[in-house]
């Protein structure tokens, strides 16, 4: 099944556009509800002066097979003990731990136990998306004078990269320690003429743990050929945990006064369309529950592009969600024209998850910074996801979690 319906899944940066610079780290206040950090051991050398002792807080393990390359999985440990583990197929976040207003952790990304999993039935998953996240209308676009034609991997039309997509690629990996936190760089070579895009594109996805309690994703690509790209991150969160239910009860703000409806195809094609008035009003915090079964659909929920305020270049926050029942918040900066809101309408609990959990319907929610889809088809929107050589594609979105 795909992840994404109803004018979905799509959104980046310019592509002569500089790359963001990292966000200035949060004041303490960020972090209302989290457990303190633990102090450092301290350990006694031959000199008597103390100095501290701290574990490693990046470790990797093996995590199978696939494409004929070793996968690897990345366990990064922030200064406050949250933990996400990243393997390098599909440069893709499997669990996210993170505290409750009491302190307990919970992990709240969706994803599979081992990459077994992943290969079998994944919906995208805490994937890394591209070489253009989202739809492409009949799977094709022109650039220069010629037409490309595209995998159709979802209808007529092309999804998150194709049959083969960045998702379902084994990624070289270098992992750091940072001022900031632990930090894990991914790399990717696209080839020329890969699921039908032209150019030689070099991808880069580096994940951050902070110790502000942030995941920071920082996503580049460089090109050798006129192409396009439009990468996204696909995490599926619940807040209360990946196993915890539906997430109806959970309250969604999104900085958006506008939305990229879709036309009879389910694509955008250009038109923008203000939310006030309509269920895909989410400018004042409430349940994603409380409209859901009135956005309609085929599956029924929110699969949708939203345009976030603001300067759509600039990082800027663009979404909020909280869950009232464990306290947990997580604020989603980015730096990106658009964002995609999906509900798992496409989970039906046919896929078993970490641990055995069933994933319902509405068991995760998507959040997707991206350029809007199908923008290389909309004569106002195609510059965004054009990128030349010499240019450089850059995305930066950040997660923050604190609690209430």
């Amino acid at each position: 099944m795909t992840a994404c319906i109803a004018g979905a899944c799509g959104g980046a940066q310019t592509a002569d556009t500089p790359p963001a610079a990292a966000p200035p780290a949060p004041a303490a206040a960020h972090a209302t509800g989290a457990p303190p950090a633990a102090p450092a051991a301290k350990s006694e050398p031959p000199g008597g002066e103390a100095v501290n002792a701290k574990p490693a807080s990046v470790s990797k393990a093996p995590f199978g097979n696939a494409d004929g390359k070793e996968v690897l999985l990345y366990t990064l440990t922030n200064a406050n003990g949250l933990v996400a583990k990243v393997m390098t197929y599909g440069a893709t976040v499997t669990e996210l731990h993170v505290p409750d207003r009491t302190g307990k952790m919970g992990d709240v990304v969706l994803g599979h136990d081992n990459l077994d999993g992943y290969l079998k039935s994944s919906p995208y998953f805490g994937a890394t998306v591209g070489r253009v996240a989202n739809r492409i209308k009949n799977a094709q676009f022109q650039l220069d004078g010629k037409t490309y034609k595209l995998s159709a991997n979802n209808g007529a039309h092309t999804l998150h990269g194709g049959k083969k997509g960045w998702d379902k690629v084994v990624w070289d990996a270098e992992a750091t320690e940072t001022p900031r936190g632990p930090s894990i760089k991914l790399t990717y070579v696209s080839k020329d003429g890969e699921e039908g895009y032209p150019g030689t594109v070099s991808a880069t996805a580096t994940y951050t743990l902070t110790n502000e309690n942030e995941l920071t994703v920082e996503m580049s690509a460089t090109t050798d050929k006129t192409t396009i790209v439009n990468m996204a991150h696909h995490s599926y969160w619940n807040l209360g945990g990946h196993a915890s239910g539906a997430v109806a009860d959970q309250e969604l703000t999104l900085h958006a006064d506008s939305y990229t409806p879709p036309d009879a195809t389910d694509i955008p094609s250009g038109q923008i369309k203000p939310v006030k008035g309509t269920p895909l009003d989410f400018t004042a915090a409430k349940p994603i529950g409380r409209d859901l079964k009135a956005v309609g659909g085929k599956p029924v929920g929110y699969d949708h592009n939203f345009v976030v305020n603001g300067d759509p270049h600039k990082l800027r926050q663009a979404a909020r969600v909280k869950d009232p029942k464990t306290g947990r918040v997580l604020t989603v900066e980015a730096d990106q024209p658009g964002i995609q809101f999906y509900t798992g309408n496409y989970l039906d609990g046919s896929i078993k998850g970490k641990g055995g959990a069933v994933y319902d319907q509405y068991s995760g929610l998507c959040l997707e910074p991206q350029k809007f889809p199908n923008s290389i088809n909309v004569p106002a929107w195609k510059n965004e996801v054009i990128l030349k050589p010499g240019q450089r594609y850059a995305q930066t979105v950040v997660f923050r979690f604190t609690t209430e």
